[in-house]
């Protein structure tokens, strides 16, 4: 079937048999390797928002030019990820294949996500603040910083609801890129998966819970050392990573995952 997907690239079906495969191999990692490679995740989707912001704090920018630039910077992470190797909770929510088909039990996949989760929230804040350090904020006369704190603001103000969707939204669009890097077979094939769908998620203004857990404590340093009022706190963003994490889990386990799983896997015969 390869051949009606182009000459090197691996057919739908076959897609889904290799997901199922990288999802037994994570859900049983040990435990240091895992951590390390989340914190490495954290770090990595953090990059890919530092590079988002440079594109958003040019007041030059058309609304339309501005959001699909800096949705094509912010791909940077996830190429990252992919590429360079790490534990990303998002992507991962395609564990829900291996685990509907019987290949892990829901404790290894639990472990997992909050393993994971817990690591990429710890290098993402790791990352915000060597970012404050390097003076990085104070950049285009203090724009890039101004920007980080209106980003932070406007997802603090969210509805939860609107968090919510926005989240399901957005892991639709990162676990259909990741989905689709699995059909590809070079680094170059990655990065043509990774950009268009990542850069429509970030166009759209959808929620990604790891990249918020890098704007918010970079926003409140940011705040912190200008001498302002506080307007973003941590309580802003427990409320907003709550709604957007369950929104992440829904669209990547559910929507794609188990929809996926339902097509290509189910009723199949095993190994």
């Amino acid at each position: 079937m390869s051949e009606l997907y182009g000459s090197d690239a691996y057919a739908p079906r076959e897609i889904a048999a290799r997901v199922e495969a990288v999802g037994v191999t994570k859900a049983r990692m040990a435990t240091l390797p895992l951590l390390m490679l989340g914190l490495l995740a954290g770090a990595f989707i953090s990059l890919g928002a530092l590079f988002f912001v440079i594109v958003r704090s040019d007041p030059t920018l058309g609304y339309a030019a501005g959001q699909l630039a800096g949705g094509v910077a912010f791909s940077l992470g996830l190429l990252l990820v992919v590429v360079a190797g790490a534990e990303l909770f998002t992507g991962n929510n395609l564990l829900a294949m291996a685990w509907a088909d019987g290949k892990i039990s829901s404790a290894e996949v639990l472990r997992n996500w909050v393993l994971v989760c817990l690591a990429n929230l710890v290098g993402a804040m790791g990352m915000a603040l060597l970012v404050y350090a390097s003076g990085h904020t104070g950049m285009n006369g203090g724009a890039i910083g101004r920007t980080v704190v209106r980003i932070a603001q406007a997802k603090q103000d969210l509805p939860v609801a609107e968090a919510f969707f926005r989240g399901v939204l957005c892991n639709v669009l990162v676990c259909m890129a990741v989905w689709m890097v699995l059909a590809g077979r070079s680094v170059v094939d990655k990065a043509v998966a990774i950009v268009f769908p990542i850069s429509a998620f970030v166009a759209a203004g959808f929620e990604h819970s790891i990249a918020n857990m890098y704007f918010f404590p970079l926003a409140m340093l940011v705040q912190a050392g200008s001498g302002a009022e506080s307007t973003v706190t941590w309580v802003g963003m427990a409320t907003n990573l709550v709604p957007v994490i369950a929104g992440n889990l829904l669209g990547g386990s559910v929507l794609v995952g188990l929809t996926y799983y339902v097509i290509y896997r189910r009723g199949q015969p095993q190994p």
